[in-house]
């Protein structure tokens, strides 16, 4: 990897193109390096996991109203058009990634990756293969752009921190999948390029969808950002450019958004000829959860197991939860945020409070993608008094293995101390969630099918099911126009499109 040193430029200094961090981003885009048998692997199972958290959200508010939106919006002359999760028929691409797009982020249930920032690169897929199937690409063609999606977010997640300017980490997404559809297609750099630029520049936002009473926007704002990336492919084929430079310039992204003026960034991306192998480093959730509570529910269900006293709250005096920075002020007390202790909050805040995560987990010794955010659930008397008793610390330790560059220690755990009104002290800790490639349970081929077969189960016929595990298996294998096989058709009567809410379209 080749470590890149952004900053910002006065418009005198006349930064030139090749200098820019969008153009060196575009040189990795079309480099014609061969991707590597466990990348291809990795990304196969990331199609599975994507379509198994898309199949299961198929009812969900946010999908209806973003599937309804979508499938007023056909394929038009141009190419074939893309196929939407779950149903029949050929739409515009930008608006079947704008669909698949929320159907995969819903349940906040794909893979996972921080570092400098946080990110779900499994975002790059939804846009990249809506183009790829709208103009007929193979299936190498896909691995290709999807492995430079996954490259391009995971080198500015390495390196770039937008949570702390309080800009929302889709901003790494819209370049990175706007470059992956221009690996997808085969581009020159140019045009890649503009692109990245009009990708980012469309897709900077607050961090407020994530705090607070946390509204469906959450899962809209991922799928808006591979919408933009889309459009912004389409702008650039047709000669239009973007701000330049668009990181680097004195009105830029670095000068006003992040860093300032004055801010200096290292940002890795592999050299000519390098592979892009950044997927591997990513992980996947075995809980629809907030990634930073993945450990955190696999603990309690050891604690369910090895302390059943521990699950009632008359027995219970406190529950301190030592932890990284992140995880005690995002999700946990130190967000100072009451709706995170509401029995009546919505699904995306109690996603988003490890009080209550901890609590149903500990009590349940096991987490349910529907059932454990359920109103009657959350409400449960003994639930809301155990929950209450749950406080969160930041631990310095803790924190500093959080933001370490060094993989395998990299923790996203902490420790717990649960006191009982008698005195006993129980404490463990965890570092790691179990699927985690370090973790107790790493997951595998074996573990996204499984996933993939749960999730499914109701609303996809065994048949379509087999069908779709052995097409995905051999993506690379598929040929012009045949990635509309990678499409997962539901039941009879698991969607009714004629029941979705009204709007313009």
């Amino acid at each position: 990897m080749i470590k890149h040193s952004v900053r910002v430029h006065r418009s005198e200094e006349n930064l030139q193109r090749a200098d820019q961090m969008a153009w060196k981003m575009a040189e990795v885009a079309v480099d014609p390096v061969a991707v590597e048998p466990e990348v291809e692997e990795m990304i196969i199972n990331r199609i599975i996991d994507n379509a198994s958290v898309a199949i299961a959200s198929l009812n969900r508010g946010p999908i209806i109203a973003a599937r309804a939106q979508a499938t007023t919006h056909p394929a038009t002359a141009g190419g074939t058009g893309a196929q939407i999760f779950g149903i029949d028929g050929a739409f515009s691409p930008e608006w079947t990634a704008w669909a698949n797009g929320v159907a995969v982020r819903e349940l906040d249930y794909h893979d996972t990756f921080l570092a400098a920032e946080y990110s779900h690169p499994g975002d790059n897929i939804p846009p990249i293969l809506a183009v790829a199937q709208h103009t007929g690409s193979t299936g190498t063609d896909l691995i290709r752009g999807i492995a430079t999606g996954y490259e391009l977010q995971v080198d500015l997640v390495r390196a770039i921190c937008l949570h702390q300017h309080k800009i929302d980490h889709v901003a790494h997404l819209g370049p990175s999948a706007a470059a992956g559809i221009g690996t997808l297609l085969g581009l020159d750099a140019e045009t890649i390029f503009q692109a990245i630029g009009q990708g980012l520049h469309t897709t900077t936002a607050t961090r407020q969808s994530r705090k607070g009473e946390i509204s469906t926007w959450k899962a809209h704002a991922p799928a808006f950002a591979g919408k933009m990336a889309v459009e912004a492919v389409d702008r650039a084929l047709r000669g239009q450019t973007s701000p330049v430079p668009i990181y680097e310039g004195e009105d830029g992204v670095i000068a006003w958004l992040l860093g300032g003026p004055e801010a200096r960034y290292e940002v890795p991306l592999p050299g000519p000829g390098e592979a892009k192998r950044s997927i591997l480093d990513t992980y996947t959730k075995e809980h629809s959860a907030e990634y930073q509570a993945q450990a955190w529910i696999d603990l309690a269900r050891k604690l369910h197991t090895e302390h059943p006293e521990a699950t009632d709250p008359d027995q219970v005096e406190s529950i301190v939860i030592k932890t990284s920075h992140h995880t005690h002020y995002v999700i946990g007390t130190g967000a100072n945020d009451p709706q995170k202790y509401s029995p009546t909050a919505s699904r995306e805040t109690l996603d988003h409070s490890i009080p209550y995560i901890f609590t149903v987990a500990l009590q349940d010794g096991a987490w349910h993608h529907v059932d454990s955010y359920s109103p009657e659930r959350a409400g449960r008397p003994d639930t809301v008094e155990l929950w209450h008793k749950v406080v969160t610390e930041e631990d310095p330790e803790w924190t500093r293995r959080y933001h370490s560059l060094d993989l395998n220690e990299k923790a996203f755990g902490g420790a717990v101390e649960i006191t009982l009104k008698d005195g006993t002290v129980l404490r463990d800790e965890i570092a790691v969630a179990d699927a985690h490639p370090l973790g107790a349970r790493p997951f595998g081929r074996e573990q996204y099918i499984q996933k993939f077969r749960t999730l499914a189960e109701g609303l996809v016929a065994e048949e379509e099911i087999a069908r779709f595990l052995e097409v995905v298996q051999r993506t690379t294998s598929l040929g012009a126009g045949e990635l509309d096989q990678l499409n997962i058709t539901a039941a009879p009567g698991v969607i009714d499109l004629a029941a979705a809410p009204k709007g313009l379209f």
